[in-house]
């Protein structure tokens, strides 16, 4: 049995103006370094396997609150957005002429154009985490931890999701073989005062 914590890469620019990044390689924003250089992973996490998304929001993120490089498999990387990347989702929504959803109505194998569906997206997740030997943080992306926290949970994309991603918070999911249980209850990052 091993323990997967899951923690979604700090504000990015990108982030605060509402734009679908997916795998555009965006950096963290100075806000964000800021307030991430004043946080650390808790124990035991702190001592655990550091893997990260090879973008740079994630492995920015994973070495400020880590204090170390974490490894990076591109198994992580975020979903695919396809012809929806860098456009604002409320827009989208409010075109008629996309097919853009809201979340609760995806199902797995919903695909943004010339993007990767949730089910696509868990094809290369679950064989990277079936594969971890050791407890493991992996500072990855919100479609990356929806998938992993929705393959866990059972939920199937259709209606509300049974979990809700925070930034700097931790949220665990166990690997026992092939069961895997998803805790909906965060952990929060340790705050470093001065």
């Amino acid at each position: 049995m091993i323990r997967l914590a899951l923690l979604r890469h700090g504000h990015t620019a990108w982030n605060r103006a509402g734009r679908i990044q997916g795998r555009t390689d965006i950096p963290l924003d100075a806000e964000a370094r800021a307030l991430l250089d004043t946080l650390r992973l808790p124990s035991p996490w702190d001592t655990a396997a550091l893997w990260a998304s090879p973008l740079l929001r994630a492995t920015q993120t994973a070495a400020l609150v880590g204090r170390r490089t974490p490894h990076t498999d591109p198994a992580l990387i975020e979903m695919n957005w396809g012809d929806w990347e860098g456009l604002h989702g409320k827009d989208l929504l409010a075109d008629p002429t996309q097919d853009y959803r809201d979340i609760e109505d995806w199902g797995w194998d919903y695909t943004p154009p010339g993007g990767e569906s949730p089910g696509a997206l868990r094809a290369r997740l679950v064989p990277w985490a079936q594969a971890l030997s050791a407890d493991t943080v992996a500072v990855c992306h919100v479609g990356v931890m929806r998938v992993l926290m929705a393959h866990a949970m059972g939920w199937d994309f259709e209606g509300p999701a049974p979990f809700l991603i925070k930034r700097n918070r931790l949220y665990v999911i166990t690997i026992n073989g092939f069961a895997w249980q998803g805790d909906p209850e965060p952990i929060r990052l340790v705050e470093v005062r001065a």
